[in-house]
């Protein structure tokens, strides 16, 4: 029967945005620019507390304040997580927290306890409060609770496939918002115990130490049942008089239990016509270089398809700028299908990506054809480089001369944030970037 007591908190009409949202990490204040300049709607952060990512850089209110100022040029908005579930000692100084954030002008939280919702409604209701993935939320029903309660988005768990998004919204009227790139947990959307076993930091407070990345090898523990223990882990864990017999030869490679890394670029037309209004993109840890390519790569697509969606086509480019950036295997998580092993990693990852971020352009020179660029990486005369840009800037060209700003001839730019003059190809702009490949 139903309640016609109850006054849903919000009343919106919010069925879906106009052109999805694209919602990028951003762990500090650069990589928030970073992320806005190439085409970002949004961005998430974490705050000093409260948030996911204890080892990000994190932002100070005052950080806050100019990313939001920064976004804003470009229309778009920030939203902080605060997604740690509370013990009660965290309670301690959310309300000052809160308002602080609205102070900043923080356009949303991303919130996954009910008393942090509770307490953001009541002392700060000009923020939006959005549902975490941490809720694992996976059903209507569940969604049209939280709305009931006020949130006009819910973030659903990361095992919701395409026909349960479909479903969820056929019955409720609300922003949906899911990840669509980046890592994914091993766990249920991070309710993983690995860390707080091994290293005693809590991975729902934050301090998750990734346990799943680490080698593993197997022993028997004095004939009796096997335990795997974490290489950095097995020497504190060796009792003396007790012996470990190995269960793996000299061949055999340490495994690991990590998942392959989510991709859904492929299906862009199928997550945008199942209605999806927020695509967020996971890795507030990686790199500028990282941000900055993926967030260009899904904005390309994204706009693509509603420039023509009847002729749309993914171009091959795209897939290739993707993997300049990618730090373990693809695949699309559970949006069509359960993941098998196939799709979990079990040898030791190389996560360095094929080509390093070498260097930010901060002025072109029409006249010499020549750019300022910042160094952020070891290059010198004679490597292949690549530029690359927002709205599909690229090209390929040899490094030729280089000059420090004296006009002095340089055989490389060897210093951290040192800027040189070279020349370069084709017209270049403010922020565009410079990458090499390994050697």
């Amino acid at each position: 029967m139903e309640n016609t007591l109850y006054k849903p908190k919000y009343r919106g009409e919010r069925v879906r945005l106009a052109k999805p949202e694209l919602l990028a990490p951003a762990g500090n204040l650069e990589k928030l620019k970073f992320a806005v300049h190439y085409g970002a709607d949004a961005v998430y952060i974490g705050g000093q507390k409260y948030g996911l990512r204890s080892n990000a850089d994190n932002f100070s209110f005052e950080e806050m304040r100019e990313g939001v100022e920064f976004a804003k040029q470009y229309g778009a908005k920030v939203f902080v997580a605060t997604n740690i579930y509370a013990h009660n000692e965290d309670l301690d100084g959310i309300e000052e927290y809160l308002l602080g954030l609205r102070d900043a002008g923080i356009a949303a939280i991303i919130v996954a306890d009910p008393a942090i919702i509770e307490v953001a409604q009541r002392v700060a209701p000009e923020i939006e409060v959005h549902l975490s993935t941490q809720q694992s939320t996976l059903n209507w029903q569940a969604v049209q609770f939280w709305k009931e309660e006020g949130l006009p988005r819910v973030v659903l768990g990361r095992e919701a496939s395409l026909e349960e998004i479909c479903e969820i919204k056929k019955h409720v009227d609300v922003e949906i918002e899911a990840f669509i790139h980046g890592a994914m947990c091993s766990s249920v959307s991070g309710r993983c115990v690995l860390s707080n076993h091994f290293t005693d930091r809590d991975s729902n407070r934050g301090g998750c130490c990734q346990s799943c990345r680490w080698k593993y090898d197997l022993f028997e523990d004095g004939g009796n049942m096997a335990e795997g223990f974490a290489e950095a882990a097995a020497p504190a864990t060796v009792e003396p008089g007790v012996t470990r017999i190995p269960l793996f030869g000299e061949e055999d490679i340490a495994f690991t239990m990590g998942s392959k890394d989510l991709c859904m670029l492929e299906h862009i037309p199928d997550l945008i016509e199942v209605g999806i209004d927020s695509f967020k993109i996971e890795g507030r840890m990686k790199s500028i270089h990282y941000v900055a390519t993926v967030v260009n790569v899904y904005r390309q697509a994204i706009d693509a398809y509603f420039a023509d969606p009847e002729h749309y086509t993914l171009k091959p480019e795209w897939l290739e700028e993707l993997n300049k950036a990618a730090n373990r295997p693809l695949n699309t998580g559970f949006f069509y299908d359960t993941p098998d092993h196939e799709d979990h990693i079990y040898e030791p990852e190389d996560k360095a990506a094929p080509f390093d971020f070498a260097g930010l352009v901060l002025e072109y020179d029409v006249a010499t054809q020549t750019a300022l660029i910042q160094q952020r990486n070891f290059f010198k005369k004679g490597q292949e480089i690549e530029f690359f840009g927002p709205k599909g800037t690229f090209f390929k060209q040899t490094v030729g001369e280089i000059w420090d700003e004296e006009g002095q001839l340089l055989d490389a730019a060897r210093h951290p944030l040192q800027r040189i003059r070279m020349k370069v190809d084709h017209p270049v702009a403010y922020f565009d970037m410079m990458r090499r490949k390994h050697s």
